[in-house]
């Protein structure tokens, strides 16, 4: 089985490419299906001749077997809160059915060819946000995805219809699902959900460190900074790999730059910016480094088996554990949120110093070109940036250390994976609507400065798509959020 990473799936999900997979893939799923069947006729294994969880010990007859399946998914299909967009939901549909195509979850054929179905002809079950508690995996989401699978329930086509499952199956000339063996317990038991929404956390937090390291060296055209600051020289004595790309990042993008200014070759004022501007490597490194260690777990998870039980084939065996439990995905995105939420400080410090005509002493005060007074410029816009600022500083408290138990004390302590990567993706949001208010910010700035001409290549290029996006400065007081929710899709498009 070839290792899948984020890469790969953005393409899948972007329409660039498609999921596949090999006759032997599927070879070794029907050797695992078929040694499961076996093997259970004459031993107990979990969830397919016992009852499941804290009903472990009740023993299930053979005429209810396939019952018990369908009963399972119907009664974990209780989730709540927001339908999670399409784009996730394909995602979870590939990881489930790239963990069967390992051979150790004992799926059915069929079940793999209707995944692969809906996955091909774009039919997506709707599942909710809130009920799953990271433990035996992302139970409630892929309790709805599997209803989904069976023909109930609702979901949406590729056109964007929403309706019922089994119309919209229908509409594509498939098929429900009919349940076999133990494919009902293998549909929601793992952490498919949590790991789908980590993938779009990764994608996302990728564009936002982009974007911040694009907004950073024009905080320091703004101010005429010093080179310095960004040298290798002295970088390089700080031994961290993500300090020195970002610096590396920052001089490549000013190399065209006229604003930069040598510190003893030049008059500059200021002999030291503030921190917000001169530490940007310091600052920006660790979240860099945060979000490559965070792929690398995630892109294991994506392609680790994360069912109970597992199937070995190859030792004749049927091992029970607990791979389902999603910690590693929870404290990753604890790790993340933290991260995307101090890259949004800086953004809101960047934008403050920009704002406050006391500190910077070059720009008028709100970077008001009217009269003082009579127009606020952009003083307005500073509140929803502090108070998204704020709100992610709340939402960085780890959420996997708040284990609560359930399932009568079966789940004793569990993950809140799914919580935590939903919660990532609440400050990931915040942290693209305060980048907004900045990039204006730093355009205005720059042109009430007169330095358009100096400024380098691509901060030019960025200039001149803000303004075909938005217009020029203006003397009146305009109306912002049109505006800024232009500028919001400009930066999660890069």
């Amino acid at each position: 089985m070839n290792r899948l990473t984020i890469t790969d799936l953005k393409e899948i999900i972007n329409g660039h490419r498609s999921y596949s997979y090999s006759e032997q893939d599927t070879c070794d799923a029907l050797k695992s299906f078929n040694f499961l069947e076996s093997f259970s006729k004459n031993n107990l294994v979990y969830g397919i001749n016992t009852g499941f969880g804290p009903m472990v010990n009740f023993r299930v007859n053979k005429k209810d077997q396939i019952k018990l399946q369908y009963n399972l998914i119907r009664s974990h299909s209780s989730g709540m809160g927001a339908v999670l967009p399409t784009k996730v939901v394909k995602i979870i549909m590939i990881i489930r059915l790239h963990t069967f195509l390992q051979g150790k979850s004992g799926v059915s054929q069929s079940l793999i060819n209707t995944l692969s179905n809906y996955i091909d002809n774009g039919i997506c079950p709707d599942i909710y946000e809130h009920g799953g508690v990271g433990a035996s995996g992302d139970l409630v989401q892929l309790a709805h995805l599997a209803l989904g699978i069976i023909g109930e329930g609702k979901g949406v086509n590729n056109e964007g219809e929403k309706d019922d499952i089994s119309k919209l199956i229908e509409e594509s000339n498939l098929q429900p699902h009919q349940l076999e063996l133990r494919d009902g317990l293998a549909m929601i038991n793992g952490t498919a959900c949590m790991t789908a929404l980590s993938t779009i956390n990764i994608i996302n937090s990728r564009t936002l460190i982009k974007w911040s390291v694009k907004i950073s060296a024009m905080m320091l055209e703004i101010f005429g900074s010093y080179d310095d600051y960004m040298s290798k020289e002295l970088n390089q004595v700080k031994l961290h790999k993500g300090q020195n790309e970002i610096a590396l990042r920052i001089r490549k993008i000013l190399e065209t730059s006229n604003l930069i200014t040598n510190r003893y070759s030049s008059e500059n004022k200021n002999f030291q910016e503030f921190y917000s501007v001169r530490c940007t490597p310091q600052v920006l490194g660790p979240i860099l480094d945060t979000i490559n260690f965070s792929e690398l777990v995630i892109e294991n998870e994506i392609n680790s088996v994360d069912d109970n039980p597992i199937v070995d084939v190859n030792n004749q065996k049927i091992v029970h554990g607990g791979n389902f439990h999603g910690d590693y995905i929870s404290l990753e995105m604890d790790k993340l949120k933290i991260a995307i939420t101090k890259l949004t400080m800086l953004a809101e410090r960047q934008l403050n110093l920009l704002l406050n005509s006391k500190t910077n002493k070059i720009l008028p005060p709100f970077l008001n070109i009217g009269k003082l007074g009579l127009n606020y410029g952009m003083q307005g816009v500073q509140f929803t940036a502090t108070s998204s600022t704020a709100e992610s500083q709340m939402l960085s408290n780890p959420m996997s250390v708040h284990s609560i138990t359930c399932n009568n004390d079966n789940q004793d302590i569990v993950s809140m994976g799914t919580n935590s990567a939903l919660i990532t993706r609440k400050v990931i949001d915040n942290a693209f609507q305060v980048m907004s208010i900045q990039l204006i910010a730093c355009i205005k700035a720059l042109e009430i400065l007169k330095a358009e001409k100096n400024v380098c290549n691509e901060t030019k290029h960025t200039i001149d798509t803000v303004k075909k996006l938005i217009g020029s400065n203006s003397v009146d007081d305009d109306v912002f959020y049109n505006k800024l929710k232009k500028i919001e899709n400009y930066l999660r498009d890069i």
